[in-house]
């Protein structure tokens, strides 16, 4: 029974302790709730509320607010210096924020320092301290290079290809010539007409040559000089194989074979004639033509045995003179008297003061006075 007391005592102590202690909390809470209203201004969130400040109306605020009787000046006043001074809650929550949270200045040396990093990634190590040189495409390049040669004409001729136009041929090639002449002629200019015949390809195919390649006015002097003279004897000769045997050149058309046309070189008809008296003399006037050309006659100066050239021309020349001259077949000279060949009263006007020019070539000193006779002429060919 005492124990039932005792535990009914103990449970009624237990219930009031806790009734107590539920007053006190609540009590606390209220109280807590009242300091917080009086402590924290009201906060004015709608615009009806800021708008009378600047007018100074005493429109009320919101009537859930607790402050319904305070003025609307007074209560924006609060307001505005609720918004402009911080709680310490809101303080220490900035303070903290500021501890963990860069400063604008560092904000931005952060967000520069990305920056960099991005573009020395994009631009090489090499390039960032190399200088600055502006490379020019290929294309405009040559764009520029070709708008600028339209106003500059010097340029514009080096841009241009070099086009060279073939020169005019320098003469043409006598070795075909040259090679008969050796195989078929004697040092002593004795003919073989007999091989001559039997090589008549080879001659006609020269002649040719010579027919396919007239000659030309910006040939050289002695290109010309060494083209007519191969081809007057080359037509010659051709003429004595064409009606070989023969005892003379003579026996031929009528005597007058150097009458008659019949070479044709290029576009035009010449006779031997025509060579020798009409472009060889007049045109280059120099005697020691008449040392060159053969008519195919034992009195004729002997033929060389080697085509003339422009390189071999003037050497030829001294050498066929001083050779014809000398040679007692065909001149008897001594200091008193001279027995010549026909052809220097045939040519007179060629050769100027006989004795003079005699003596220019002749072994043998001739007086000026000394007597002048001439040859009989021999027409039996020269072979």
């Amino acid at each position: 029974m005492k124990n039932l007391t005792f535990l009914c005592l103990l449970l009624f102590s237990t219930a009031l302790f806790a009734c107590g202690t539920e007053s006190s909390n609540t009590e606390s809470t209220n109280t807590k709730t009242a300091k917080m209203e009086k402590a924290t201004p009201i906060k004015v969130e709608q615009p009806l509320a800021t708008a009378a400040v600047g007018e100074g109306t005493a429109t009320p605020v919101s009537q859930d607010n607790d402050a319904t009787a305070m003025p609307v000046k007074e209560v924006s006043t609060k307001a505005v210096e609720a918004k402009t001074k911080p709680t310490a809650e809101q303080t220490t929550k900035k303070t903290a924020e500021q501890t963990t949270q860069p400063t604008k200045t560092e904000k931005k040396v952060v967000e520069a320092t990305p920056v960099k990093k991005e573009t020395k990634k994009v631009v090489p190590k090499a390039t960032e301290n190399a200088p600055v040189v502006k490379k020019t495409p290929i294309t405009p390049a040559v764009k520029s290079t070709t708008e600028a040669t339209k106003d500059t004409p010097a340029e514009k001729k080096e841009l241009k290809p070099i086009v060279k136009k073939p020169a005019a041929p320098m003469g043409v090639s006598h070795d075909a010539w040259d090679a008969m002449l050796r195989k078929n002629v004697s040092s002593a200019g004795k003919v073989n007409y007999k091989a001559f015949k039997a090589q008549q390809a080879a001659l006609d195919q020269y002649l040719k040559t010579l027919s396919d390649n007239p000659v030309q006015a910006s040939w050289s002097r002695n290109e010309k000089m060494a083209y007519w003279i191969n081809a007057y004897n080359a037509y010659t000769i051709k003429l004595i194989v064409d009606n070989y045997p023969v005892a003379s050149i003579t026996d031929l058309h009528g005597g007058k074979p150097w009458d008659k046309k019949w070479i044709k070189l290029g576009s035009k008809t010449y006779s031997l004639n025509n060579i020798e008296n009409d472009i060889l003399r007049p045109q280059f006037k120099d005697a020691r033509i008449h040392f060159a050309v053969n008519c195919a006659a034992k009195s004729c100066p002997p033929i060389l045995n080697r085509a003339w050239t422009a390189k071999n021309l003037n050497s030829n020349f001294e050498k066929q003179a001083k050779a014809f001259i000398n040679n007692n077949s065909f001149n008897t000279i001594s200091a008193d008297k001279v027995e010549v060949s026909k052809i220097f009263d045939w040519y007179k006007e060629d050769f100027g003061k006989l004795i003079n020019y005699l003596n220019k070539y002749a072994n043998t000193k001739i007086n000026a006075g000394a007597a002048v006779s001439y040859k009989a002429y021999n027409w039996k060919l020269n072979e």
